[in-house]
């Protein structure tokens, strides 16, 4: 009997093992474990394209490339400033936190690819166009008004559309050369209310999200929806002409996974591409498998989104979507690789990676009063289940009054830094997880050169972060109390990694990062 139980347990292990390795041979969702929310996919030959929303983040409109639908990098983005104003800019006590640019289309056609995005914040709808979408340039176009949630549409009789709208769905042409509304063209509503799909189906709240298809001569309208007292719900509409009659029905309702729209592979298999709102990491991709019965396309296994795909395994997103950066440089590189963005507009005359070798400088050039409001500001990406950054940072040519350092940003944000208090250093951790910011420890700091460090818990939503210092980037110290993330309206973002230094008293200081890193481990300290 002993050995039956001996064996038993073996083969149990055995099983276990066999079935952890298979699932490392597959893919899983989530898709991408990081804020890339909006998603606009298409394919062009064998190679996936990705656009994404960062909304007040500059540049803006995040541009990724796939060879297998599964691992994505950065290659681009369609701007490096959306508008050049006092929001944007965060000048004059303004702002554009949770504005932007948002929800974007990405196509192909006749050898152009084209993206295209709306902003409150401008007021106008821009489309961006290139013939190279790895290396650009991009041009752009920009008519009123910013046309919500729209979906860029080239139909086979060589006209373009918009179809746009929350709950009441317009179809409305443009010009050929996407300049703006064709004046008597198409301009009309064909769907009246597409957060009810049907008659016998009473659904309310969000009607929004359009990403529009033509799949085998007929047209498919995807949308979103928030049924009372459930979650974000996939609604598709089809049609045989663009113009309707239109037919709905709810596609898909699980852990609501939803909005985004349809992907083809080179051997005829079909996804949906989705996402989810997932805590403080932000809204996180999905892809959902589909099947086609009587012209409709079936998302999921029997309703439900799978945790494994039919695809290759994921890979890191460590260093297509995050990176870490020692700020070196080769003749040729980029100032800043495409995993950095600043948040909002940067002025461009008070950071380099040039000044000092192997450093990035961020030099004051205002006077700032609080981290939100503060111009320069570097920004990645936080990324799940878990995950930890760190930055070393030389603080000699900081002035009285200058707060540098290593930042989670969002509203409820945490800070570890240092400031500058007349001739004295303090280490400084401010926790701002009731949305006010409290100074919750001071330490005094006798050196030039200090490491920081938070580490993220996003884990079954979790949210939680700790902050650590080190005086010799080796031995790492707990230091103030654990921040509680949330993931918040006024930004509508997943946390960030901040490198800052604002100034409250002088302008001129600067601050010397030797290097960032991000790993997706947390707890070697």
């Amino acid at each position: 009997m002993k050995k039956f139980i001996l064996s038993l347990a073996v083969l149990m292990s055995q099983s276990v093992c066999i079935t952890a390795i298979a699932q490392q041979t597959k893919a899983h969702n989530p898709l991408i474990f990081a804020d890339v929310p909006d998603i606009s996919m298409m394919r062009v030959g064998d190679t996936y394209y990705m656009s994404s929303t960062t909304m007040h983040m500059s540049p803006g409109v995040p541009i990724m490339k796939s060879k297998d639908l599964v691992n994505w990098q950065l290659i681009n983005y369609a701007y490096d400033t959306l508008v050049s104003n006092d929001q944007m800019n965060l000048t004059n006590g303004k702002s554009t936190y949770g504005r932007g640019s948002w929800a974007s289309s990405i196509r192909y056609h006749n050898g152009t690819y084209y993206v295209s995005t709306f902003a409150a914040t401008s007021g106008k709808t821009h489309i961006y166009t290139t013939k190279n979408i790895e290396k650009g340039p991009w041009k752009e176009m920009a008519f009123s008004p910013a046309y919500h949630d729209h979906s860029l549409f080239f139909d086979d009789d060589g006209k373009v559309y918009i179809i746009t709208g929350n709950k009441k769905l317009s179809l409305i042409e443009l010009n050929e050369d996407l300049s703006g509304v064709k004046q008597g063209g198409i301009n009309q509503v064909i769907v009246e209310n597409s957060s009810q799909p049907s008659e016998s189906i009473a659904v309310s709240g969000l009607g929004e999200g359009s990403q529009l298809f033509k799949v085998n001569g007929k047209y498919y309208l995807f949308n979103i929806t928030w049924p009372r007292g459930g979650g974000r719900t996939v609604v598709i509409h089809r049609a045989d002409k663009i113009t309707g009659p239109w037919e709905g029905k709810m596609a898909l309702s699980d852990l609501g996974v939803a909005q985004g729209g349809l992907i083809d592979m080179p051997n005829g298999t079909w996804f949906a591409y989705l996402f989810r709102d997932f805590g403080s990491v932000g809204r996180i991709p999905y892809l959902v498998p589909v099947k086609w019965e009587d012209g409709w396309p079936v998302l999921g296994e029997n309703g439900k989104v799978p945790f494994t795909l039919d695809l290759p395994a994921n890979k890191s997103l460590i260093p297509g979507i995050v990176a870490s950066d020692e700020f070196t440089r080769k003749k040729g590189e980029r100032a800043l690789p495409l995993v950095w963005q600043w948040n909002h507009n940067p002025d461009n005359s008070l950071w380099s990676v040039n000044a000092r070798k192997g450093y990035l400088r961020l030099t004051t050039g205002r006077i700032d009063t609080s981290f939100l409001f503060a111009r320069n500001s570097l920004t990645q990406r936080t990324i799940g289940p878990v995950c930890s950054g760190s930055a070393s940072l030389d603080v000699s040519n900081m002035k009285d009054g200058d707060f540098a350092g290593l930042g989670l940003l969002q509203k409820n944000y945490g800070l570890l830094g240092v400031r500058v208090e007349a001739d004295k250093k303090v280490i400084v951790m401010i926790n701002a997880s009731t949305g006010k910011p409290v100074e919750a420890a001071t330490l005094p700091l006798n050196q030039q050169t200090v490491f920081f460090k938070a580490e993220c818990d996003f884990t079954d939503k979790k949210d939680v972060a700790n902050f650590f210092y080190s005086l010799d980037g080796k031995k790492w110290m707990p230091i103030g109390t654990q921040l509680k993330m949330a993931y918040t309206i006024p930004q509508f973002i997943g946390y960030r990694f901040a490198l800052f230094n604002y100034a409250t008293k002088n302008t001129g200081g600067f601050a010397d990062f030797d290097y960032f890193h991000i790993s997706d481990s947390i707890g070697n300290n």
